[in-house]
């Protein structure tokens, strides 16, 4: 499988084995409606760059969590819902990389080539949608991540502070073992 190498290379969580853990999806598919439907909202320029790919359907692999997204991001249907990993949908293209990885692309604080090189992101399938997905996300102005944090607020704009703050510690700890 195309994610075994980033699931075996590093954990980057504070708690083992977190991505074996069973999660109740159906909780989450209200709340990432209300996210795709919020950065539709705010950022309609980024569904406009996509062009003919706003009908490809993405698996966004989270490979430390026991889940993956499913994302079709056509703004007249809008889809972005978590599945089991053992049950992706159909799609186009497949994106395999760590949440903190991920939430460093949502926030363009990391150079999409660089990560793709590096390994930390494995994409496979129709990779011209994945680059054109990467360069409409790079074209956003300020930060998705920051937009989806305040939909919650307060407890919001903590975890994404908690998140930055884990993921700044994984990527100092992972320049010291190199």
């Amino acid at each position: 499988m195309l994610t075994s190498d980033l699931e075996t290379s590093r954990r980057p969580w504070p708690l083992p084995a977190l991505a074996d853990l069973p999660v109740p999806l159906l909780p989450l598919q209200p709340v990432l409606y209300r996210i795709v439907r919020r950065v539709a909202r705010l950022h309609p320029e980024l569904f406009d760059r996509l062009g003919p790919h706003q009908r490809t359907d993405f698996v966004i692999d989270l490979t430390d969590l026991p889940l993956a997204l499913h994302l079709r991001p056509n703004p007249r249907a809008l889809l972005l819902r978590a599945v089991r990993k053992d049950r992706l949908p159909p799609h186009r293209a497949h994106i395999a990389g760590d949440v903190f990885t991920l939430l460093r692309l949502l926030d363009a604080d990391v150079d999409g080539d660089a990560i793709f090189f590096s390994r930390e992101l494995v994409i496979s399938g129709d990779t011209e949608a994945v680059v054109t997905l990467r360069n409409a996300l790079d074209d956003v102005e300020g930060s998705i991540a920051e937009d989806v944090a305040k939909m919650f607020g307060a407890p919001g704009r903590f975890a994404l502070s908690q998140l930055r703050g884990l993921a700044d510690t994984n990527d100092h700890n992972d320049g010291m073992t190199e």
